[in-house]
């Protein structure tokens, strides 16, 4: 288990106190975005309380346990790729213990889907903006008047 633990003092001091010791679990600092999309690339599961890391692991099949009672990114949940699981440590490992034991589960979460768009918004975005101020003559598809 890797787990980036957050700067702040009141979240560090019991994470490192109870779990520093204990086998199989790598205590890293907080990481960049990109060392940190890798490793949930590569990831079986993920445990999380980020919404950004809610909004970002279904896009890379990854199931995802939301450690909230409740989540500003219900999309996630709706789709199926995120489950939210609140904070009592018995549904977490209950929750956990699922996906690591039933496939056909596992299977049904980490389909590849992100429920926030399909990642064509910056190409739509210039594409938009070079149409309206003459670079490009064409007026892109998607912003066509609908009939």
């Amino acid at each position: 288990m890797i787990y980036p633990v957050h700067l702040n003092p009141n979240i560090q001091t019991p994470v490192y106190a109870n779990l520093s010791n204990t086998e199989n679990i790598l205590l890293l600092p907080p990481l960049d975005y990109l060392p940190l999309v890798h490793l949930m690339k590569h990831a079986y599961l993920i445990l999380t309380d980020s919404g950004g890391i809610q909004e970002e692991a279904p896009s890379l099949g990854v199931p995802v346990l939301v450690l909230r009672r409740t989540t500003e990114r219900p999309e996630g949940i709706q789709s199926g790729n995120a489950l939210l699981v609140g904070t009592e440590s018995q549904a977490i490992q209950r929750e956990a213990a699922r996906l690591l034991q039933d496939p056909g589960h596992y299977r049904a979460m980490s389909q590849t889907a992100s429920p926030y768009g399909d990642g064509q918004a910056a190409r739509r975005t210039v594409e938009a903006l070079l149409h309206r101020f003459g670079r490009q003559a064409a007026r892109p598809e998607e912003f066509a008047p609908r009939t």
